[in-house]
């Protein structure tokens, strides 16, 4: 069903899409979708809890707590362009749809977001205390990466970036830039 949902949502925004198109998609009737979820915004959650839970958990284990901010970031960079590139239909609704969200919704959603965020974040702090990175602004130079990586599923695939692990070996190379790491 979230399947589906996504799918549909996807393709026409969670706006154009209605339960009866995606019980559609499953040949039932949209009255066999209630049980499992009691409205389409419910479902919407649910989709956009799974969709940043698994980014977090994909940045995470991305991570390298032992290992030097440089080394730390491209794992975690790279991999992070790389899950949104993979899940881009997937990414492209929970990253693109979440006005639609109720507000308590909402400020679940952005809390997961936000711990994703504070990771990259983390590393950004550590390597300009080391010296490995040279950067005025580390708000705003995390900020520039995180957009840089959920926008992926805005334009993936296109042209000759149609493989996800040449946009993480790309990806991960422009965070050292943007870091102005010191090689």
């Amino acid at each position: 069903m979230r399947e589906a949902a996504i799918d549909a949502f996807a393709e026409t925004g969670y706006g154009g899409t209605t339960t009866r198109q995606i019980a559609a998609r499953l040949d039932m009737s949209p009255a066999a979708m209630y049980p499992h979820y009691k409205s389409k915004e419910e479902l919407l959650y649910a989709i956009a809890y799974e969709g940043h839970d698994s980014a977090l958990q994909v940045v995470l284990g991305a991570d390298i707590p032992e290992a030097d901010a440089t080394t730390r970031l491209t794992s975690i960079i790279g991999r992070f362009a790389q899950w949104q590139a993979e899940h881009h239909s997937r990414a492209r609704v929970v990253q693109y749809e979440l006005a639609a969200l109720e507000p308590n919704h909402y400020r679940v959603i952005t809390g997961v977001r936000r711990r994703t965020t504070q990771v990259v974040r983390d590393v950004v702090d550590i390597g300009i205390a080391t010296g490995e990175f040279t950067v005025p602004d580390a708000e705003g130079v995390t900020l520039a990466l995180m957009s840089l990586c959920v926008d992926i599923c805005r334009w993936y695939p296109s042209g000759r970036y149609n493989n996800p692990e040449a946009i993480s070996s790309l990806y991960a190379d422009l965070a050292l830039r943007l870091v102005g790491a010191v090689r």
